[in-house]
């Protein structure tokens, strides 16, 4: 099982083509970790992905497993870098993609010509947080395993028989993650990488951390400012993470963006969203009853596979008349197009061979997050979920019971602490249309940084992310903040 809208901007585009510190203060740097040198060098294959162009370094920082015993054993960490073209460069720029698990390694080098223009004042530099790919990944259960599940697991559970295999694949899940991972799966939170991101910057040799979040990237930054405020320098956060909802609430924000997001969609083909919502929905209640044929050999596209196809066109515009021809073929019964669809936001490629995102973004979340809702809890739920989305809501409300279910070790947080007394503005830009991350989380991000540093810019558009996006005005504003320093008037909108 795969959590369904993970925040990443950087997963999606490219399938288709904390409340406290773990440990320690902000001050108990070990200096044998700050004062380290890295050996940057030429970059290899990570992930399934080519080595990227020489124009790439790599190298691996060393950091404590635990913060709490910041001279105690150490992990590695895979970094990546190009460094700036101009004369006048400010420093390293931070990237975090998403996810959580999202791959610096791999997503970097994809996104640098999006940010070509900052490269001329900064390293454009990223990495694997703690939990992922290149630096201490997790793999919780193998290729063949992962495609069992996704063939006998219903998501979405019908039946008493159905309830218990869903709630044991996830116990499962679980499990595996905790064999891999062993006892660094206790020390993979956002607040362990914030630490991490602060050791960087010591030994990257800046004196203030710039930094550009994307999704949960977005909170990751939040958590790091309200750990280090005085260190915070340019800060970007985008398509951001409503930092004052728990559990359910995400789900719920997450349940009404994706809901809108297809609303959008069915208007732009000329549809009634109400009717054109309780089409699609009556073709996933066929998908469970009967799975439909595909041209992969021995699969078959089943309800929770068909959810995860919509969902990934829908965090772009451009990948609209996808969905469309998708849609169609499903109605026609081949579910073929659908499947690939979900392949690609399962990172599963064409060997049968899976990625790992899902299995990072789920020992992260699942650390970070206290609050897990039991069954019946759920199942009082579910009727809300529905009234939001009759397409998305089920799956949804189930998911707050399963994605954590039975978790091997506590979660760390209610919601996360990302108030930032003292640091210096930090612009936040929210999509009014963002499918993964509601608008409205921007706002509440901007007003928990605190009076005078969240800064609000909004983007009346489509999609997850609105950097990059084709908005001149918004490129250009953030462009400005980063190479210049200059700070738009709160609550600026670009339309």
């Amino acid at each position: 099982m795969s959590r369904f809208a993970r925040w990443t901007a950087g997963a999606a585009a490219a399938a288709l083509l904390v409340a406290g510190c773990s440990g320690g203060s902000p001050d108990d740097e070990p200096t044998s970790l700050t004062s380290q040198k890295l050996d940057w060098g030429r970059c290899k294959a990570t992930g399934g992905s080519p080595a990227p162009s020489s124009d790439w370094q790599c190298a691996t920082l060393k950091a404590p497993l635990d913060w709490a015993k910041p001279d105690g054993e150490t992990i590695d960490l895979a970094l990546i870098r190009a460094k700036a073209r101009g004369g006048k460069r400010v420093g390293s720029l931070l990237f975090n993609f998403g996810g959580p698990g999202g791959s610096g390694m791999s997503m970097m080098p994809s996104f640098a010509p999006t940010v070509s223009q900052l490269r001329e004042r900064y390293d454009l530099v990223s990495w694997d947080p703690r939990g992922v790919g290149a630096s201490e990944g997790v793999r919780c259960r193998g290729d063949k395993e992962i495609q069992a599940a996704e063939a006998a697991v219903d998501a979405t559970p019908d039946t008493p028989a159905e309830e218990t295999a869903y709630l044991k694949d996830a116990a499962d899940f679980g499990t595996g993650c905790a064999k891999d991972a062993g006892k660094l799966l206790g020390h993979v939170s956002t607040t362990d990488t914030a630490r991490d991101m602060d050791l960087m910057r010591q030994v990257l040799g800046d004196r203030k951390t710039h930094y550009f979040g994307i999704s949960y990237g977005t909170e990751l930054g939040g958590v790091y400012a309200h750990l280090f405020p005085k260190n915070v320098g340019r800060m970007v956060l985008d398509a951001v993470v409503d930092p004052t909802a728990g559990t359910v609430g995400h789900a719920e924000n997450q349940t009404r963006g994706f809901q809108r997001a297809l609303n959008a969609y069915l208007v732009s083909t000329g549809q009634d969203p109400e009717q054109g919502s309780r089409k699609i929905a009556d073709l996933l209640k066929r998908i469970d009853a009967e799975p439909l044929p595909t041209s992969s050999p021995g699969r078959k596209l089943t309800q929770t596979l068909a959810l995860t196809g919509i969902i990934l066109p829908l965090y772009s515009e451009d990948s609209w008349p996808t969905l469309t021809s998708a849609l169609e073929s499903a109605e026609q019964g081949d579910g073929s197009e659908l499947l690939a669809l979900a392949d690609g936001y399962n990172e599963r490629g064409a060997s049968g061979r899976y990625g790992t995102g899902s299995h990072s973004q789920r020992v992260i979340s699942c650390l970070d997050d206290r609050q897990r809702p039991t069954v019946e809890e759920t199942k009082k739920l579910l009727p809300r979920f529905e009234r939001i989305s009759p397409v998305f809501g089920d799956f949804m409300g189930w998911d707050t019971a399963g994605w954590c279910h039975d978790w091997p070790v506590p979660g760390q947080h209610d919601t996360p602490e990302v108030s930032a007394p003292g640091a210096a503005p930090i612009l936040v830009v929210g999509t009014t249309g963002d499918p993964a991350t509601p608008y409205e989380g921007a706002r509440k991000m901007a007003d928990e940084l605190g009076r005078g540093v969240g800064v609000m810019l909004t983007w009346k558009g489509e999609g997850h992310g609105a950097y990059g996006s084709g908005s001149d005005c918004v490129d250009s504003t953030v462009n400005a903040y980063l190479l210049n320093g200059t700070v738009p008037k709160d609550g600026k909108v670009c339309s």
